[in-house]
């Protein structure tokens, strides 16, 4: 298998964390919060509805596109801008 890199991209993105359930203002567009059975944030995607991982990531990919990405993989993979 050959190696490759990911190209240098910059990307929005916000920690899903309590400070968005209390005030659902901050939440970004196409964000919804769930609340059954376990109050949870999750949003409509390509491949169907995705739940958010505790103290997960929303990015908004190089299409406009919205997903979720767990804490530990996106502090592996992003540098802040």
């Amino acid at each position: 298998m050959e190696k490759y890199r990911k190209k240098p991209v910059v990307i929005d993105a916000v920690q899903m964390d309590e400070k968005m359930f209390l005030n659902r203002d901050l939440l970004p567009e196409g964000v919804h919060i769930g609340f059954s059975p376990v109050t949870h944030f999750y949003v409509h995607t390509l491949e169907g509805v995705m739940d958010c991982p505790p103290k997960g990531w929303l990015i908004k990919g190089v299409k406009g596109e919205l997903y979720f990405c767990a804490d530990d993989i996106f502090r592996m993979t992003y540098d802040k801008a």
